[in-house]
């Protein structure tokens, strides 16, 4: 699927190759609305090693996000690779999870950085983000298509194919 921006995929195929292309970022943006209609940005690190429409994230419970997405649960996550020049835009639906169970599943030592306590601390959370809506760009990475598109950019005035794009729905 190259370059047709308004074919919307739904098959199972569209959304493995999302996850595929999100999987090994480990810092995306997440993207909430405050009180007064401010777009905020936060980057935060997605906690599991596979994709079944929802992606997780560890929080501290009395955080700005928290409270941003108690108003509006809708969120945008943005994903960059850029030495793969990859990019994934996300959107859907945020729900805060206090669940001690479901926090010890998905705790790593390495959260231990922001979270000194520990997975039972009372002050840790997890956000649910059940995914509505990907559209990613897969593009060339290599010097060498870079540099072939420069040239037939000069030499003909058309720009070189951008690569692989995609809307994808998950609801």
């Amino acid at each position: 699927m190259t370059g047709n921006d308004n074919e919307i995929r739904t098959d199972r195929e569209a959304r493995d190759k999302v996850w595929s292309m999100i999987k090994d970022i480990r810092i995306c943006l997440m993207v909430t609305q405050e009180a007064d209609g401010q777009m905020r940005s936060r980057p935060m690190a997605a906690q599991q090693e596979e994709f079944d429409g929802e992606l997780w994230f560890f929080t501290a419970a009395a955080s700005g996000k928290v409270h941003d997405l108690e108003r509006s649960g809708r969120v945008l996550l943005g994903y960059a690779d850029t030495s793969g020049q990859n990019y994934v835009s996300i959107t859907g639906q945020a729900q805060l999870v206090r669940d001690p169970a479901e926090i010890r599943r998905r705790w790593s030592e390495a959260l231990r950085t922001w979270f000194p306590r520990g997975p039972d601390a009372s002050d840790i959370a997890l956000i649910r983000v059940k995914v509505e809506a990907a559209e990613y760009w897969d593009s060339a990475s290599s010097t060498m298509v870079h540099a072939y598109g420069y040239i037939k950019a000069r030499l003909t005035g058309a720009p070189p194919d951008p690569g692989d794009h995609g809307k994808v729905e998950f609801v």
